[in-house]
């Protein structure tokens, strides 16, 4: 985990996951969501579907919320008259659309420690959702999601939706740089402690509430585990395309607007892993300088062939002198902006005025370093080939690049000796403190209980 750049705890930083309790009383670990709109017809098949599964295969306590978006046909009642009927189920109506909006709504006042949704339709096989829960219920991820892309997935659908989703998720792959396999599939889980995080950060209200949560989590490194579902595509399903396809369009541009600007304070979602390897210590190595040494190497690399482009590009209409300057004022700009976000984990536009400035002033000093190699090569051989001066100028950089990293780290981007304090851990005992018979006990009670 990268070393905060303030002194001062980080507002809301999530706690360290723990496996969850099984026998909290009166709670259920998981609340399945279903979204509907005018769904009279599936949703009661639905409901019946879930609730028999979830019955017979899931081991802790469960509920169901039907999330009604303003439906005009006769979904409420059926909604209500299936609360009414089974136990561990609920309705509840929003007067406003949008799948994105009934979520927010649904999760953000559930008690439940492990949240999920699914389609109505129930295209995804259920047998998925167990699989889909376990990492959250372990403690192992933040978020999961049901994968129709993967080599082990079966697929049933026609071509147009089959290009439609893959072209969807290139297009994130290469625009907001994902790696997430499926954004677009109606089958997910959050933890409850991430949604509480991550929610508000999330804008849309629509359908592509799934794919900005989705790169929110994986650019604030929260782990994200994808699972192999069996989908049959539901040819009755009421989704407009072509309108869908263009706001997720629309939204990929404002998220990567957002993202490129350093808008989004991804920082509230960090959280101290505990479990990290790459936390450990390590004797004889400060906290956190062996990731910073890979990426201001990477980031020097880039920087110096932008370097040298540059100065091979002004040299042409000026003197070495004004050329190296000014490939070098270009490209330490470029350098400290690169090395305060991928090096320092240095994120939004907090003091980058004044990094910036600091950098300015590293810059200087390797100016003043290459200009005084170029100027000492002018006085020993009078009028040195091209190919002698790009020589020069790389080893004398070298030496800068050195001078500057430590500049860097203590001066620039210093680390911070007081560490943030995370919020008070749960006292709950965890399933991992109780016997293997107690567990079972516990389960089978709360399955009675329901």
């Amino acid at each position: 985990m990268r070393t905060p750049t303030i002194a001062r705890p980080v507002p809301g930083a999530l706690p360290a996951r723990e496996h969850l309790p099984v026998d909290v009383a009166g709670r259920p670990v998981l609340d399945v969501v279903i979204p509907v709109y005018n769904e009279e017809k599936d949703l009661e098949p639905c409901v019946r579907r879930l609730h028999e599964h979830l019955s017979r295969t899931f081991p802790y306590g469960f509920r169901i919320t039907v999330a009604d978006n303003a439906s005009t046909d006769t979904t409420p009642a059926v909604a209500a008259a299936l609360a009414e009927e089974m136990p561990g189920v609920r309705s509840v109506r929003l007067e406003q659309k949008g799948r994105g909006r009934a979520l927010r709504t649904v999760w953000s006042a559930s008690d439940a420690p492990v949240l999920a949704y699914m389609d109505v339709d129930l295209s995804t096989d259920l047998n998925a959702l167990l699989p889909l829960v376990a990492p959250l219920i372990s403690g192992h991820s933040d978020l999961a999601i049901g994968s129709r892309l993967s080599r082990s997935s079966r697929v049933v659908r026609g071509p147009k939706r089959e290009f439609v989703s893959r072209a969807y998720n290139l297009i994130l792959r290469s625009s907001l740089a994902a790696r997430f396999s499926d954004a677009q599939c109606g089958f997910k889980a959050i933890r409850r402690e991430v949604a509480e995080r991550l929610l508000p950060m999330v804008e849309d209200t629509g359908w592509f509430f799934d794919t900005e949560m989705l790169v929110l989590a994986e650019r604030a490194g929260l782990r994200i585990h994808e699972v192999p579902v069996d989908w049959v595509d539901d040819p009755d399903s009421t989704v407009h395309i072509v309108r869908t396809a263009t706001d997720d369009l629309k939204g990929v541009w404002r998220v990567g607007r957002a993202l490129a600007t350093g808008s989004l304070p991804l920082d509230r979602l960090t959280r101290p892993f505990g479990d990290d390897p790459r936390d450990r210590e390590l004797s004889g190595v400060p906290g956190g300088l062996a990731r910073q040494l890979v990426g201001f190497c990477a980031v020097g690399v880039l920087s110096t062939l932008l370097y040298l482009a540059l100065y091979s590009a002004f040299r042409l209409g000026l003197g070495p002198q004004l050329a190296n300057a000014a490939a070098l004022l270009v490209s330490a700009v470029a350098n400290t902006a690169a090395n305060r976000r991928l090096t320092f984990g240095v994120r939004g536009r907090d003091r980058a005025v004044r990094h910036q400035a600091q950098g300015l002033v590293v810059f200087g000093i390797g100016l003043a370093l290459t200009s005084g190699s170029l100027a000492a090569l002018g006085a020993a051989s009078g009028d040195p080939s091209h190919s002698t001066e790009l020589a020069v100028l790389i080893v004398a950089n070298l030496a800068a690049t050195v001078l500057r990293f430590l500049l860097f780290r203590l001066w620039v981007f210093p680390e911070r000796t007081t560490a943030p304090t995370a919020p008070a851990m749960s006292t709950a005992p965890t399933a991992s403190t109780a016997s293997t018979a107690s567990t079972a006990s516990t389960a089978s009670t709360a399955r009675n209980e329901r």
